[in-house]
């Protein structure tokens, strides 16, 4: 009996002992980890709370501990960038806004204090002012349609759909700018539909920006082209040119919004940077997905790649 007792009174002294080197360990450990949050917050670094320990629950708080500051640090991060981004676009945005309204209030000047015009220079100051101001309100249109189609609620209605005869219809439109610029046009389209879920009024868009951009930057190839294929389930619409095409240094910000090539600020070409944004969205509003593949003077690509429905 008394041995019984004298074992469990050295067992109840042993534990103790355990639980108390155990609580200095934790406390230990809290302590090292609070000083490294303390310096990771003080210095903004990217860095992790590391330590060596054999306590579960310590490991534990450690990994829910950088977890959180792999989070914090990619919210960190996308607020950068998005913070960049707005305020490259309001440079941009402000850029495209001042050119055209300098010119129109020029114009109006002119019309106001110039007596001396004649009938006819006034008739052209005129067409002139009305171009500048039609273009400068369809900026704006872009501009606010960009902002409703990025909306978290924005959707678009979506049923069967044939792309053979969307990319027809959108060739034809665009037809006599084709030959009136000399270009060598080659259309692949199947005889065979190819069926999407898609919007006609969506794709339309966005078939027209391509186009036109297309015509735009790459006429200087001196080819146009539209292909229609099968891609691994997928059906594919590619709208190529043999241009000048886009330095690799650019490519990945195309479809970034207001985001131009430096020449495409000159008076000779009319981008806005919106539309490639506006293609974008509208494609991954259909569960699409849009790319782009550029060789200068061999061949510049927009492939918008659609899951195929087969019925």
């Amino acid at each position: 009996m008394i041995l019984a007792l004298s074992v469990l009174i050295t067992f109840l002294l042993v534990m103790n002992i355990i639980q108390y080197v155990s609580r200095k360990k934790i406390n230990n450990h809290l302590h090292e980890i609070s000083e490294k949050l303390a310096e990771i917050i003080e210095h903004k670094t990217a860095e992790k709370v590391l330590l060596q320990t054999d306590q579960h629950s310590i490991q534990f708080l450690l990994i829910q501990i950088n977890r959180l500051l792999a989070y914090n640090q990619k919210v960190f991060a996308d607020y950068a960038s998005t913070k960049d981004s707005l305020r490259k676009m309001i440079s941009n945005m402000s850029h495209d806004l001042k050119t055209p309204l300098t010119v129109i209030l020029g114009y109006v000047e002119k019309l106001k204090l110039d007596d001396t015009l004649s009938e006819d220079e006034k008739e052209k100051a005129i067409l002139r002012l009305h171009e500048k101001v039609v273009g400068l309100i369809s900026l704006l249109n872009q501009f606010f349609d960009l902002v409703k189609i990025e909306s978290d609620d924005y959707m678009i209605p979506l049923s069967k759909i044939s792309l053979n005869e969307i990319c027809r219809k959108n060739v034809l439109d665009y037809c006599d700018l084709l030959l009136s610029k000399g270009l060598q046009v080659e259309i692949d389209i199947p005889d065979r539909n190819f069926y999407i879920l898609g919007n006609e009024h969506a794709l339309n868009r966005i078939l027209s920006n391509l186009i036109s951009n297309s015509i735009r930057y790459g006429s200087d190839g001196g080819v146009f082209g539209l292909t229609l294929r099968e891609d691994k389930g997928s059906i594919a619409v590619e709208i190529w040119d043999k241009g000048k095409g886009i330095a690799e240094v650019h490519q990945d910000r195309v479809f970034d919004r207001l985001y131009t090539l430096d020449d495409a600020r000159n008076p000779q070409f009319q981008g806005s940077g919106l539309g490639l944004s506006i293609s974008k969205r509208l494609t991954e509003a259909m569960n699409g997905s849009i790319h782009l593949r550029s060789k200068p003077f061999e061949k510049t690509a927009f492939i918008c790649i659609f899951k195929q429905m087969i019925y």
